[in-house]
């Protein structure tokens, strides 16, 4: 089986890793399909991930099989659905959030991963550069942080008067928290503004952040990438 060509199931690759040749896989590979999130928030993910497998020659089911994991945003639960797949000695794993990935690159240095991310990944250190990330790992990112401080400038021009700005994020993700706070935290300190962090680690969190948010007298509130996992986004 040709690798590489799961490097297309997200739609595009940073960049292909020089690996040897691994000891001949079952005539239906199997890939480990990850996803920090549930089902029903990742549909439109999944129906894309299964889109790039058929237009790559595979078919669930008729030439490859996937194993699917959902963490439902307990991203404790991660590392061990990631050994389990080591263990089952999948062809490649598929990492599908920015938890997901980071679980997959300390599970293995042996099977392919590919990840997706709205972080940048060097960053969080999941390969040493974008061109030549190295190792058994590759994937993409949006690089979402990075247009994090323009959220809080666009809600800047539409409430000029509001000197203090909740930001919500999912403090049980800290890797990828603490980079969105930094690029928010920088672009407040640019326009003079406060900011109250809240967190939303559950859906359950809501009610509490948005109470927090109302005595803290915040007038405008950003909502962090990660933060909305429980409502269909899930880098």
């Amino acid at each position: 089986m040709k690798r590489r060509e799961f490097i297309m199931l997200l739609g595009g690759t940073v960049a292909a890793w020089p690996l040897a040749a691994r000891a001949q896989q079952p005539a239906m590979p199997v890939v480990g399909f990850v996803n920090a999130a549930s089902a029903q928030g990742a549909a439109e993910q999944l129906a894309a991930f299964l889109k790039g497998l058929e237009e790559n020659g595979y078919v669930e089911g008729r030439n490859v099989a996937i194993e699917y994991r959902w963490a439902e945003s307990q991203f404790d639960r991660l590392p061990a659905m990631m050994a389990d797949l080591v263990h089952r000695q999948v062809a490649v794993i598929a990492a599908t959030t920015t938890p997901a990935a980071l679980a997959a690159k300390a599970a293995t240095t042996t099977i392919p991963i590919v990840f997706e991310t709205g972080t940048d990944p060097i960053q969080l250190g999941l390969v040493t550069s974008l061109n030549r990330p190295g190792g058994n790992i590759t994937g993409v990112t949006q690089f979402i942080v990075e247009v994090a401080p323009k959220r809080l400038e666009l809600l800047h021009e539409l409430v000029p008067t509001a000197r203090t700005i909740g930001v919500l994020v999912n403090l049980a993700a800290p890797a990828v928290a603490q980079a969105q706070l930094r690029a928010i935290q920088s672009a407040a300190n640019t326009l003079g503004l406060e900011l109250q962090v809240l967190n939303a680690s559950s859906a359950q969190d809501f009610d509490a952040a948005f109470a927090n948010l109302s005595r803290l007298g915040a007038g405008g509130l950003v909502i962090a990438p990660i933060a909305s996992s429980f409502v269909g986004w899930n880098s």
